[in-house]
């Protein structure tokens, strides 16, 4: 029988589009030259070299492009810091105008108004002068000269105007020198504006008439009320000077970088070199020119923006980056001009010279490459397996640190009931009893900021040693603090069923009076306890106060929330039956959290002793409460929350307090009104002293049987509430210190818990 040779093709082609072409074999025979030494070592080492060649480029790109980013965020961050700072320093001109309204008054003896004067000037970045002009041409003011504050008197006289500066020491005028000048506050551009107006008003650019800098000025008029006739009883100003307000643009958000504030027509109002300035002391504004900065010149002849801009100059020096932004809107509740700007400026050479060097040192990398290609043949299997090996480590080690996360002491967290500003709070249990806690701890990124991680911790600290010191039943109950191995902060407390007196109010309406007396009583069972350890809880307010459930009792209140609690170690002095306004000021270290003069707590419920920053006692706790009594019985604050802070603080502090029986919308006892009435005094001395006291008085004040709050409509009233039990988070709540918005979440996986506590903190801009 007649063979095929051995040579012979096989019967028809393996590829019917292309014959006589076997692929399979083409393929095979490529991928065995790739795979043999001799291609292994020029096909790794050319991939490389046209990766990395490929990588340079874009690489290249792409750092000048991360660059560019970079310095136009840093810029724009720049910007938009020196816009609020500034923005900031004007905003000042109100709270300073407010307070001098009560030193507008020619007869208040020189020395006490010139003092208090000083103390409205100290510590506040940006102000220059602050003074009181009055019709006859006395002039009183302070002001800042070589960084420290002198103040001034002058009174016009047959010769001229009779001007007597001085320092203050201790409290006391300390005379510095007198002179005779043409000065004539009637005759400046502050006090016409103000006459004309007649209302508060912000001045153009102009030169001061002693230090002859530019400067602006927010001055109001003060007229005498009808009765007295109306007229002009005094103008106040508040000024503002290119050397104060170039502070808050000396520092550079890049090498060669500055900031400046200006306006429209070119008059500079701040810049960084302004006090190392040789300019002439004459009679005219500071403007651009004067700077011979060709970058600022360009900046000027560009079109002034509306809103924050990025933009390039070209200077004869070379070109720049530019972001502007304005400076408008209203402050000191004065619509301010809308053509004041400010602008930061880095040359663009600063910016690429970096990049150019980058590029440079990427050429070199990228030739070390090539060189070291041939070696990566060979260390490549072994790289592979060394990666699966630490890939592998790595997943154990997570399945270690997760269920480690899960555990804290001898808790086992279970759901998260809510999360604040500082931290978070989970429902637990105990691994071994079974029993249900609340668990508040402070998150991983709570701690980012180095600068502050020490007074978190303090606070914790102080919050946790402070609960586990009391043994009132109405004070929340802790059961145990500590620390994980990772560093979260914890201390486990109980879980509580029920709702705070905000939410109280806000679902179910005023409450009767002869159920806010007994949950009075028991709040003030919890502040006698917290005062006599000398403790002061200074954040008495609804959210604070816990209606809750036990077993068969109802109606139990819980104190919650000693984050800013403060400890007394000196009896507080007594304040005066008038509160007026004071500036305090701490010299030298303390150990304190919170010092005096520091203000602290929810607006709407603050004593004014608390808002002037004055020392506190226990009856700052029972203003507090009166006003949560006010609450609960009317369903709304103590004082519209209609105006500003400052306008809330402001009530607080000088308006009477309105008639509770008025608006309360049921009966309200005539002997409750008056025991709240006397915890809302301004002058502590005239309130309850102490807690004890209080609840004295509340157990005194007869209930008719018909308007009686009894234990039988405590249980009725509870089981048609009928909170969720503990398990859901929609009705459990635990508030966090400095949070009142605590919302609750539903509850998360374990791979979730463990992802939240182990996780490092993240990485911000």
């Amino acid at each position: 029988m007649e063979q095929t040779p051995r040579s012979a093709p096989p019967e028809g082609p393996a590829n019917p589009g292309l014959p006589g072409v076997n692929d399979g074999d083409t393929g095979l025979r490529l991928a065995r030259m790739l795979a043999s030494p001799v291609g292994v070592l020029i096909t790794i080492p050319a991939l490389v070299a046209a990766v990395g060649v490929g990588i340079l480029l874009v690489g290249r790109d792409a750092t000048r492009t991360v660059s560019d980013e970079m310095a136009r965020r840093l810029l724009t961050s720049n910007a938009t810091s020196v816009q609020a700072d500034v923005a900031f320093a004007l905003d000042q001109a109100g709270p300073v105008l407010e307070q001098l309204r009560a030193l507008a008054d020619p007869s208040r003896p020189v020395d006490d108004a010139l003092v208090r004067i000083h103390d409205l000037v100290v510590g506040r970045l940006g102000v220059a002068y602050a003074s009181v002009s009055f019709p006859d041409g006395t002039f009183r003011g302070a002001y800042l000269e070589a960084g420290r504050v002198d103040v001034q008197e002058s009174k016009l006289g047959p010769t001229g105007t009779d001007v007597r500066r001085y320092t203050v020491a201790s409290g006391a005028l300390v005379p510095l020198r007198r002179e005779t000048t043409d000065y004539d506050p009637r005759q400046r551009g502050f006090y016409r504006l103000a006459v004309a107006t007649r209302a508060r008003a912000w001045t153009d650019p102009y030169t001061f008439f002693a230090t002859h800098e530019t400067g602006i000025t927010c001055a109001e008029p003060l007229y005498e009320s009808r009765e007295a006739g109306g007229g002009l009883r005094a103008v106040l100003t508040v000024d503002f000077d290119v050397g104060a307000l170039s502070r808050y643009v000396a520092r550079p958000a890049l090498d060669q970088a500055r900031s400046l504030v200006y306006t429209r027509d070119g008059t500079v109002l701040a810049y960084p070199a302004a006090d190392r300035l040789a300019l002439p002391r004459a009679d005219q504004l500071l403007r651009a020119a004067d700077l011979r900065d060709p970058a600022l010149d360009a900046l000027l002849a560009s079109q002034p923006p509306t809103a924050l801009r990025l933009s390039e100059l070209a200077a004869p020096d070379g070109r720049y980056l530019a972001a502007v932004a304005p400076i408008g809107g209203r402050r000191a509740g004065v619509a301010v001009p809308l053509d004041w700007y400010v602008a930061t400026l880095v040359p663009v050479r600063a910016l690429l010279g970096p990049t150019h060097a980058l590029e440079r040192r990427s050429a070199i990398a990228s030739a070390g490459a090539l060189a070291i290609a041939v070696g990566l043949a060979i260390v490549l299997a072994w790289n592979l397996v060394r990666m699966r090996r630490q890939v592998a480590r790595s997943r154990a080690e997570a399945r270690s640190a997760e269920a480690r996360a899960r555990e804290l002491g001898s808790y086992r967290l279970v759901a998260r009931l809510g999360a604040g500003g500082m931290g978070e709070v989970w429902r637990a249990e105990h691994r071994l009893l079974a029993r249900s806690a609340a668990i508040k701890l402070i998150r991983p990124d709570a701690m980012h900021d180095p600068s502050s991680a020490g007074e978190v911790h303090e606070r914790f600290r102080r919050e946790a040693q402070t609960l586990a010191s009391m043994r009132s039943r109405h004070t929340i109950a802790i059961y145990d603090y500590g620390v994980t191995e990772l560093g979260v902060f914890y201390y486990v407390m109980e879980l509580l069923d029920g709702l705070d007196l905000e939410s109280l109010v806000l679902r179910h309406g005023p409450q009767p009076a002869a159920r806010v007396i007994p949950l009075l009583i028991q709040a003030c069972a919890s502040l006698a306890e917290a005062h006599d350890a000398g403790l002061l809880h200074r954040d008495i307010k609804p959210p604070n106060l816990f209606l809750c459930r036990a077993a068969d009792e109802v109606d139990i209140l819980k104190l919650l929330d000693f984050g800013i609690v403060q400890t007394v170690h000196d009896t507080a002095p007594a304040i005066p039956a008038s509160v007026a306004p004071v500036t305090a000021s701490i010299a030298g270290p303390t150990p304190k959290l919170t010092q005096i003069g520091a203000m602290l707590g929810t607006p709407g419920f603050m004593p004014p002793e608390q808002i002037l920053g004055m020392p506190l006692d226990g009856r700052a706790d029972l203003y507090a409460l009166g006003c949560c009594a006010w609450w609960l019985l009317t369903g709304a604050e103590l004082f519209s929350r209609e105006a500003a802070d400052a306008r809330l603080l402001h009530r607080h502090i000088y308006d009477p307090i309105p008639s509770l029986a008025a608006a309360v919308p049921g009966e309200c006892p005539p002997a409750l009104e008056a025991v709240i009435t006397a915890c809302l005094a301004k002058d502590p001395a005239r309130r309850p002293a102490d807690a004890r006291a209080l609840a004295a008085s509340l157990r005194a004040i007869a209930t008719p049987a018909e308007a009686a709050w009894t234990a039988e409509h405590a249980e009725a009233w509870w089981r048609a509430y009928r909170p969720a039990p503990p398990a859901a988070a929609s009705e459990v709540q635990v508030i966090m210190p400095g949070r009142t918005d605590l919302r609750p979440v539903a509850a998360t996986s374990e791979e979730a818990i463990a992802k939240t506590l182990a996780s490092p903190p993240p990485t911000r801009d």
